[in-house]
């Protein structure tokens, strides 16, 4: 792989999100020593050259013309990088042959999925092969999941220092978020639900906390869809539309990496309101919003927020562990920048660059059992996010 053309090729660069992973690659690496050998791919030479255009990228940014129905196309394309990075979802209707293809080349690949059943049955397909290759590949690597999945890792890593044990329970709890959803997010969900209609027996795998950890099941879990009040957060609870895909990341971490949080752990997610009866109020609210988290009218794939509202936008989100002893400990994780869009982009861009020295062997991991701390801090350092303890 040392002598491939490329260090990353952004597929997808087209899309609204890709483009925004391929400026911040043009813009924020410029002229700096360790940047990446970069190129930009979709299937039309003409929209590629215009984005690498408007962005402002170089105009020798190179090229990559490739179609993701096409496995030849995707295999060329693979064969001249080390690491491929995909914004094209939803990955149940357009990943398979992209997967498939880093798989047989040997290339990394990191994406945004949020899609589990999907998840689920690339593992079955792949794993071993990717073991074979050595292919790293890497779902989950924007706001799903990587504040969740490395924000338990780290909570967990203060606990170890300060109480000498992991924490059998961690509860995540998104505090404030300014942003939107993406469309692609949008559309994943969508087709998960069509997915799901056609056989039923993929709710079971949606429903499942450990739908990722073949072979294991752990404990029963924190529904985390039944609003209730904090004593010590002093506010009410509810769920989080984005909980079913973080907490089987953050449970196939634990899984890969041995079980350092322990066979018996807990978690869950939700996200605070306020204290009093207009907290309770607004806590039943977004339980009936899971209904349809995104409305009459969803964002669609390729549509998404201005500029000033990518860069206003920050999440903040707490993960308070606590021991079996009843001693707490909080750990915070916060971003700047919309997390559906501008920090998104970041934080796969910083995954693709971290897997070009990942050491890590082959397989269908997360940013956590792949990167874990090494990316926590390319993240503080290059895309803005913080990871600390609170108290």
């Amino acid at each position: 792989m040392s002598t491939r053309e490329f260090d990353i090729i952004i597929f997808g660069a087209t899309g609204y999100t890709g483009r925004l992973v391929a400026e911040y690659l043009s813009s924020h690496y410029a002229g700096r020593a360790d940047a990446p050998k970069w190129a930009m791919a979709g299937r039309s030479l003409a929209k590629l050259e215009g984005v690498r255009d408007e962005i402002g990228a170089p105009a020798t940014t190179p090229l990559v013309v490739a179609n993701a129905d096409d496995s030849a196309d995707l295999e060329a394309m693979c064969k001249r990088t080390k690491v491929v990075l995909t914004t094209v979802g939803p990955y149940q209707l357009y990943g398979d042959k992209l997967v498939a293809a880093c798989v047989a080349t040997g290339t990394d690949y990191a994406d945004l999925c949020g899609e589990p059943a999907w998840m689920a049955e690339k593992i079955a397909e792949h794993q071993a092969a990717a073991e074979a290759t050595g292919a790293r590949i890497c779902f989950s690597s924007g706001f799903d999941s990587i504040p969740f999945d490395l924000g338990v890792m780290m909570t967990q890593k203060a606990c170890v220092e300060r109480f000498g044990h992991p924490a059998p329970r961690i509860r995540g709890r998104v505090r404030a978020m300014k942003g939107t959803f993406s469309g692609g997010t949008a559309a994943s969900l969508g087709a998960t639900m069509k997915a799901a209609a056609k056989n039923p027996r993929l709710i079971n795998v949606l429903r499942d906390p450990f739908a990722l950890t073949p072979g294991f099941e752990g404990p029963d879990q924190p529904s985390g869809m039944i609003p209730s009040y904090e004593d010590d957060l002093g506010k009410w609870s509810a769920p989080f539309v984005m909980a079913p895909i973080n907490t089987k990341n953050v449970h196939r971490t634990n899984f890969l990496l041995g079980h350092p949080y322990g066979t018996d752990f807990k978690y869950d997610e939700m996200m605070l309101t306020s204290p009093g009866e207009a907290g309770k109020a607004a806590a039943n609210a977004a339980l009936e919003m899971m209904k349809n988290p995104f409305g009459a009218k969803p964002p669609k794939p390729g549509e998404g927020p201005s500029k000033e509202e990518r860069e206003t936008g920050f999440y903040d989100v707490v993960f308070v562990a606590d021991m079996a002893d009843g001693q707490r400990l909080r750990y915070a994780v916060k971003g700047k920048y919309d997390p559906g869009y501008g920090s998104t982009s970041r934080m796969l861009s910083e995954t693709g660059i971290a897997l070009l020295s990942c050491d890590k062997p082959g397989g269908i991991g997360t940013p956590g059992s792949f990167l874990g701390e090494d990316l926590v801090k390319r993240l503080e350092e290059n895309a803005e996010l913080t990871f600390a303890i609170e108290d």
